[in-house]
Parts: structure tokens; sequence; C-alpha cells
């Protein structure tokens, strides 16, 4: 674990994985993780991502070996993609490939709005749509397509009070529950990773994440995006009972050069359910650029 220090001075964490960050043949890809407020340890290889490209795991401030806020809106997106410029800095980068999971994708298009000439690539992972203010269901409709499964029964029920629980330990407890319709299939991998996520979730970050974030600040993250010059790819899974596929439609609309590509058997974490896939289809567009080329 290495580190360096942000903007106001605060020292953050971490970790490289694969070739050198200065690497002539592949782009560095910084990873951020989603949550929000989790460690960026559940990312993994990313399906083996470090086999070809230098991947660069910070842990976002508060979470993982990166040390607390001392204001809780230093946990805000925004401020988080300030974290990240910092890191770029930090590397002596001048442009790099970003890549946003889930909550983390937003953080990456907040950078995106705000420091478009230092990315040759945007990848977001299954992300929502909050950050566009427009809503999709059929997560929803995903997650109720597996009736017949085991784990559904205690699922849905868990679903239902998730929405009216407010303590982070009870909201671990029932995601714990309902993670089995956020993945491709539910088996000894799946089960693994999902376990995790209980003592990798914090609960301040997670909190803040959207604090002090108006229509008009949203909105100039949105605008912004539209003149992107850099490639954008959207992957979604056709199995995410958490993000859906509708979203990445939404999110990938938005860019001049945006990219939706959707992939088969697998949830709201691709790179556990069909890792292969996932390497393929980001390693293909990084280094070939098409989805799956590599």
């Amino acid at each position: 674990m290495a580190r360096y220090q942000s903007y106001d001075g605060t020292p953050l964490a971490y970790r490289t994985l694969g070739p050198a960050v200065d690497h002539p043949a592949a782009p560095t890809l910084v990873c951020l993780a989603g949550g929000p407020g989790r460690d960026a340890a559940y990312l993994e290889d990313l399906g083996g991502l470090d086999r070809e490209l230098p991947l660069v795991l910070p842990d976002l401030r508060g979470t993982g070996e990166s040390v607390a806020a001392t204001d809780p809106a230093g946990y805000s997106f925004p401020r988080l993609a300030e974290d990240v410029e910092a890191l770029r800095e930090h590397l002596g980068l001048e442009r790099f490939a970003l890549l946003g999971h889930s909550a983390g994708a937003v953080v990456a298009q907040a950078y995106a709005a705000r420091h478009p000439g230092r990315l040759s690539h945007l990848v977001l992972v299954t992300p929502g749509t909050r950050l566009q203010d427009r809503p999709t269901t059929d997560a929803q409709e995903i997650f109720h397509s597996r009736p017949g499964e085991p784990w559904y029964p205690e699922a849905v029920a868990a679903l239902e009070r998730l929405a009216d629980a407010h303590e982070l330990a009870e909201i671990k407890r029932l995601l714990t529950r309902v993670a089995p319709g956020t993945y491709g299939h539910w088996g000894e991998r799946q089960r693994a990773h999902a376990a995790a996520e209980v003592s990798q979730l914090h609960p301040v970050p997670r909190a803040a994440f959207w604090q002090g974030v108006d229509e008009a600040v949203r909105r100039g993250v949105t605008d912004a995006l539209g003149a992107l010059a850099a490639p954008v790819l959207v992957v979604t899974g056709d199995r995410d009972g958490a993000s859906g596929v509708a979203a990445g439609a939404v999110v990938a609309g938005q860019f001049p050069n945006g990219h939706h590509m959707t992939l088969a058997g697998c949830g709201h974490y691709p790179w556990v359910d069909e890792p292969e896939d996932f390497r393929r289809t980001v390693t293909g567009f990084l280094l070939a650029g098409r989805p799956g080329a590599a």
C-alpha cells in the first residue's frame, strides 16, 4: 500500500497491480470503488485486468487504509474527484484511463466533468442514474425474475425492509440477504465476495457522499459531460438486480462518444460472475478501441 497527499494535505492510500504505471504499451487505469464508502479491496484485480494493464486502486477518503475526513463534506463525490486529481499529480500522469464501479462511477463522471483533458478513456461499470436524475425500474424486474432460486424469499423480504433502514448495522445485515439478487450466479465465489461487504462499508463516507450536492451541482456535472472528447464505455450486466441495464443506456447516452455493452450472466459485479468476459471487454476497449477485441 502506497500513500499520497491530497489537495488539503490529507494522506490517502492506494495500491498498484500489474505493469508499471508508466508502461508505454497500455494506459494506466485508475479504478474507483463504489458503495458508496466501501474499501477498494472488493474490486480485487477486476477479473485479471492487471495481466495487461497497470492498475491503480485508491482507497477513497475514509475507507480502507485512507484516513477519515476532518469535514464530512470531504466525502461528497465532487470532493472525492479532487482526491483523484491529486493522485494523478502524485503519479506524474499527463493522461490516464479512469474506471468507476457503481457509486464510484459518479466520482468518475465528476472527475471527467472537471478534468476532461486528463482522460484517455472512461469506463463506467454498472452505474446508477441518480446523478442524471432519470430513474429506471428494470433492476426491480431483474431482481424479481428469479423466484425459483432458493435465496429469493428471504432476499425479497430483506429488500422491502432496506428502504426504511437507517442504522448501518441493520443496513449491512439486509444487504447480505439481498446480495444474491445482485450477482449473476450465487455460487461459492459470489458468496465469499458478498460476505466481505459487511466489514468494508463505512457509515460516514456512505452517508455524506451526496452531501451539499444540489440541482446546480448535479447539472453542472452532467452538462459538462456532453463535451467530453474521451471515448466512454458503460458496462452493465443482464442479471444486475441492483442497477439494472437501462441505466447503462441513460449514462452512455449523455456522452458524444459513449458506448454501452451488456454482459450475459453478469450482475452488479461482472468481474466476479464472468471475469474473462469482463476482462476481454475492458481490455478490448482500452487497447484495441473495441469492447471485447483484445
